[in-house]
């Protein structure tokens, strides 16, 4: 009866013991689970702020390159006028060279013409 006395006391410490490690698992679970969440929560916090921050930088950078392009412009149209008024120069001053000479500028055109054309025909053969 000693034995079955002891038995029945092991069985109730393994019981016992079994309800416990129930009981402390269930209660790690719910401390992981509240760790979890508040990471995620965190982590959810830092993924916002981080977003904010590279949309502020996007539309930094995109003005900076609205600028950048609006000088280019400017500055191209700067260019095209200066090359366009060169040109209109240019050729107000051979309009005015044929004019003074028409017979020179005739044969000048000629030879030139001569001289292409006989650049072209070498090239075909």
């Amino acid at each position: 009866m000693a034995t079955t006395k002891a038995r029945e006391d092991i069985k109730n410490d393994l019981k016992t013991l079994k309800d416990d490690l129930k009981t402390g698992a269930r209660e790690e679970t719910a401390r992981l689970k509240e760790k979890a969440a508040e990471a995620k929560a965190r982590l959810t916090e830092k993924a916002s702020e981080s977003e904010a921050v590279l949309r502020a930088r996007a539309e930094e950078v995109r003005e900076q390159a609205r600028g950048y392009y609006d000088q280019a412009r400017v500055r191209g149209r700067e260019y095209y006028d200066d090359a366009s008024e060169r040109f209109d120069e240019a050729q107000r001053y051979i309009t005015e060279r044929v004019q003074e000479r028409p017979v020179q500028s005739t044969a000048i055109a000629l030879g030139v013409g001569v001289v292409l054309g006989l650049l072209l025909a070498g090239r075909r053969r």
